[in-house]
C-alpha cells in the first residue's frame, strides 16, 4: 500500500510503497476512505509522544471499511462502514470495565502506538469494543472528523463541560477541535466567545455560532477581553490548542466557579505545565481534561448529527490527496489553517 512515513522526528515526511498491514486475532484492517489532518499527528511528528517508534505512519483520524477481520472478531464483516474513537481500548481492563474507555489502561492508538491511517489501509485493535458503524447517509469525510475532533469536543462540551443552555462558553483556539466546540455549545444554547489568531478561523466560528470573537492579536490580555464581553468570566472554558499561553488564559477568563476543560496537547520537556492555580483556589475553579469519546458514547452525538443539529459535514474546508500530506503536516506548526482537512488516500 501506499503511505506517508517519515524516518526521523521533524524531518520531512513522503509517501512510499509499505507492506499491508494483517489483522490481529481481535482486530480488523480497514481501508481508508478518509482521514482527517490534526495537530495531534504534528506532535507526533515533532517526537512529543512517547510511544512513536521510528519508522512511523502518522494518523488516526479514519472513516472507511472494514477489508478483513481477525478470527476473535464477532460484530464485524467486510464491507462495513465503520469509524473508530482515536483510542482503541482493550475491552478487559478496570477503566473499560467502568465504561471509561477513553482511558483505558491498555489502550492503542492508531497513529501513535502502531503505523496510522495516513495510508491506503490500517489495522485497528479490539474491533468488538472500538469501532463504531456509519450511518449510510453520512460521508466518509464527514465520518473521518468525527473520531478525534468533533467527538472530543462533544464530550468535552457536553460531558467534562456539563454546559447549560444561557452559560458563557471561552473557546481558545479554533482550529477543528475548537470550532467543533464551538459548534457543539451554540447548539446546547449556550453563549460563545471564540479566541484566535487567524481572522478567518474567528470568522468560522461566527458561522458556526459564535456569539463574540476574540482576535489574540488585537489585545493585550485575552482572559481580560473575555472576561469584558462575557460581563465578568466564562462559565464554561476551553483550551482546544494547547499551549501555555492558551491554558492560563483559559483559566484566566473564567468567573466564580466556571469550569476549565483542557483539551489540547501541552508537551512540554519535563511534562508539566504552570497553570494559575493561585485563582482556581480563590475562585473554587475546577480544572478538568478531556482524552476522546468511547465508542459506546457515540450514539447521542450521531443521533444529533444525523438530524443536523449537529454539522460537522462543515468543518471539512480542504480535501487533499496523499501525496499532499507531508507539506500539509509540516505547515501546521505555523499555519494550521482554519477549519480541518482531510485526506484521501486512494487519490
Amino acid at each position: 500500500m501506499r503511505a506517508v512515513v517519515f524516518e526521523r522526528f521533524g524531518e520531512s515526511a513522503e509517501v512510499r510503497e509499505v507492506a499491508d498491514p494483517v489483522a490481529a486475532e481481535h482486530g480488523v484492517v480497514v481501508r481508508v476512505e478518509a482521514t482527517g489532518l490534526c495537530r495531534s499527528d504534528w506532535h507526533g511528528w515533532q517526537g512529543h509522544d512517547p510511544d512513536i517508534t521510528l519508522p512511523h505512519v502518522p494518523g488516526h483520524e479514519l472513516a472507511g471499511v472494514v477489508e478483513s477481520v481477525g478470527p476473535r472478531v464477532s460484530a464485524w464483516r467486510p464491507g462495513d462502514r465503520v469509524t473508530v474513537p482515536f483510542v482503541c481500548a482493550c475491552g478487559t481492563c478496570a477503566a473499560c470495565a467502568a465504561g471509561d474507555q477513553q482511558v483505558c489502561e491498555g489502550q492503542t492508538q492508531p497513529g501513535f502506538t502502531h503505523w496510522g491511517s495516513f495510508a491506503q489501509y490500517v489495522a485497528l485493535d479490539h474491533a468488538d469494543v472500538n469501532l463504531v458503524a456509519i450511518p449510510d447517509d453520512l460521508s466518509y469525510a464527514t465520518a473521518a472528523s468525527l473520531g478525534c475532533r468533533f467527538a472530543t469536543a462533544f464530550r468535552a462540551v457536553v460531558q467534562q463541560g456539563r454546559v447549560a443552555a444561557g452559560e458563557w462558553v471561552a473557546v481558545h483556539g479554533c482550529g477543528g477541535v475548537g470550532l467543533s466546540a464551538v459548534m457543539i455549545a451554540a447548539a446546547a444554547g449556550a453563549r460563545v466567545v471564540a479566541v484566535d489568531v487567524s481572522p478567518a478561523a474567528l470568522n468560522l466560528a461566527r458561522t458556526f455560532g459564535a456569539t463574540e470573537v476574540v482576535d489574540a492579536t488585537r489585545v493585550p490580555d485575552t482572559a481580560a477581553a473575555v472576561r469584558d464581553v462575557t460581563g465578568g468570566g466564562a462559565h464554561l472554558s476551553l483550551d482546544a490548542l494547547g499551549s501555555p499561553v492558551t491554558c492560563v488564559a483559559s483559566v484566566n477568563g473564567l468567573r466564580r466557579r466556571g469550569r476549565h476543560v483542557q483539551v489540547g496537547l501541552l508537551p512540554s520537556p519535563d511534562g508539566t505545565t504552570p497553570v494559575p492555580m493561585a485563582r482556581a483556589i480563590a475562585l473554587e475553579l475546577e480544572l478538568l481534561g478531556s482524552h476522546g469519546m468511547a465508542a459506546h458514547a457515540y450514539p447521542p452525538m450521531l443521533e444529533l448529527v444525523r438530524a443536523g443539529v449537529l454539522r460537522p459535514d462543515l468543518l471539512v474546508t480542504s480535501t487533499i490527496p496523499l501525496d499532499a500530506t507531508p507539506a500539509a503536516l509540516a505547515a501546521m506548526g505555523t499555519a494550521p489553517g482554519a477549519g480541518v482537512t482531510v485526506i484521501a488516500p486512494w487519490k
